[in-house]
């Protein structure tokens, strides 16, 4: 993703009369960020996420620098005339891998959501949820520059969603913008560069990540490096907060859907670094009022 995608004053309404789903929003995605949208259902989230996504254009205002983007809806078509691998593998074509390629990235991301068994299966005759991971695999298959996801984890399996969490850590931590909604607030919690709810039309700023408290599991990881090192920039944008007990001692607290992503910028570093201790924190029980900015854009 080489520059930002930006919106700007964008409106949307269905009819040359209909009432204003969206108006006045303006919103920039950088390379890296991770974005949440909220709101109440029926006030125009899935519509914001088709405008981010390219899949529909705005009545007004403008929509500039359109990365290369892929888009789980919050419908997703099964009865297509394909099995699972056959539909992966045709656009991964699309996406410019060979037939070898692209059926091997099929059957990759398949398996690691638990969906290899059923990659000969019929599309219209998979169930609700090998059906979802399809519609994650295809996107993910893609490797995006904008990765747009509508309520992508409803229907998944509590393994799934995890490994679609890690999946959207890898992904941001290589440089990949995501966008989201869902309706559990735990997801992605203390995650996000910014989280955005959608109200009277409009697009309110709600909290950025210093402000957010989260409230899903943390893990702390205690690493040791060369005397004066900083964490590498793909470690350091996964983490909450840090600390440096002793010289080349870091002690990190990040969610806990970050921790491979962590651990694998500085296993791979050069020189690497040494993980001393990881350890799960206890969840809180509930979360922490936050300030509403209602900074409206």
């Amino acid at each position: 993703m080489q520059r930002d995608l930006r919106l700007d004053n964008v409106g949307r309404r269905y009819g040359l009369r209909g009432p204003w789903v969206l108006r006045g929003v303006h919103l920039t995605v950088t390379p890296g960020d991770l974005i949440r949208v909220e709101g109440p259902n029926g006030t125009g989230k899935s519509t914001l996420l088709r405008l981010v996504a390219g899949i529909d254009t705005p009545t007004e205002g403008r929509i500039t620098g359109r990365p290369r983007t892929a888009y789980v809806p919050e419908r997703f078509p099964t009865a297509l005339p394909f099995t699972a691998l056959g539909y992966l593998t045709h656009l991964g074509k699309v996406h410019g891998l060979s037939r070898p390629a692209a059926a091997r990235a099929a059957l990759e991301w398949l398996d690691r959501f638990g969906a290899a068994a059923h990659a000969r299966t019929p599309m219209a005759q998979l169930s609700k949820g090998s059906s979802q991971k399809v519609a994650v695999v295809q996107a993910l298959l893609a490797e995006p520059e904008l990765l747009v996801l509508d309520e992508a984890w409803t229907g998944l399996d509590a393994a799934a969603r995890e490994e679609l969490e890690r999946a959207v850590a890898e992904r941001t931590a290589d440089g990949t913008a995501v966008v989201f909604v869902d309706h559990d607030p735990s997801r992605l919690a203390g995650a996000p560069d910014a989280t955005y709810t959608v109200r009277d039309a409009g697009l309110d700023l709600r909290a950025e990540r210093a402000a957010a408290q989260p409230v899903g599991p943390l893990m702390t990881v205690v690493v040791q490096g060369t005397r004066g090192a900083q964490l590498p920039a793909d470690a350091a944008r996964t983490v909450i907060s840090a600390e440096e007990p002793e010289p080349g001692t870091h002690r990190v607290t990040l969610p806990a859907s970050h921790s491979d992503v962590l651990l694998r910028a500085l296993l791979t570093a050069r020189p690497p670094w040494h993980v001393v201790s990881v350890s799960q924190d206890p969840p809180a029980t509930e979360p922490r009022p936050t300030p509403d900015t209602e900074s409206r854009r």
